[in-house]
């Protein structure tokens, strides 16, 4: 039997449409689902490949826009405040080339750029899909190194940034656990 996926209609704004995003919303104290995207070179990545680390896990619409850009950048130079126990995800929908193109043009290179476009698999697990546009929902996730969400931010308008500064402090409450 398959299970139908859960949609939350009218879950985010955007260009001033209210759209569906499919998945659950995830809570604080949740274990975090499980989740398969893609690297630059297109090798799969899942949460297991950082066990034992804390993860921020920044998620957004489209790298080339100025707010996705923004966001991405600062957690590029916030990485470099935080130790080996620490790691920094940005996943987006886009094809792994785009991004790779991004990431070079702005120089990011302490924030590990992730492709959701295969199946949109964290997208579904983590809630974030946005059904008419086949794009994530801007949010931050702080996992922890039990795989516990410790931090979750859901932003309802596309075009706005999250809290990064309550990210970077749970991400911080979290190493130091």
């Amino acid at each position: 039997m398959v299970k139908k996926m859960i949609e939350r209609p009218r879950a985010v704004k955007f260009g001033g449409n209210e759209l569906t995003v499919l998945g659950r919303q995830l809570e604080v104290g949740n274990q975090a689902p499980e989740f398969t995207v893609e690297a630059s070179d297109f090798s799969s990545v899942s949460l297991a490949d950082s066990t034992g680390k804390v993860r921020l896990i920044s998620v957004v619409p489209s790298l080339d826009t100025s707010v996705c850009d923004a966001q991405t950048r600062r957690f590029n130079q916030e990485a470099g405040n935080f130790g080996g126990g620490v790691v920094f995800l940005t996943i987006s929908a886009e094809h792994p080339l785009n991004q790779k193109r991004w990431c070079n043009f702005a120089e990011v290179d302490r924030v590990q750029v992730l492709s959701d476009h295969m199946d949109m698999n964290f997208g579904n697990a983590y809630g974030t899909h946005i059904k008419e546009r086949r794009l994530e929902q801007r949010s931050i996730f702080v996992v922890d190194k039990n795989d516990m969400i410790r931090y979750v931010e859901y932003v309802r308008e596309t075009g706005q940034l999250p809290d990064i500064d309550k990210a970077l402090e749970a991400a911080r409450e979290a190493a130091g656990s």
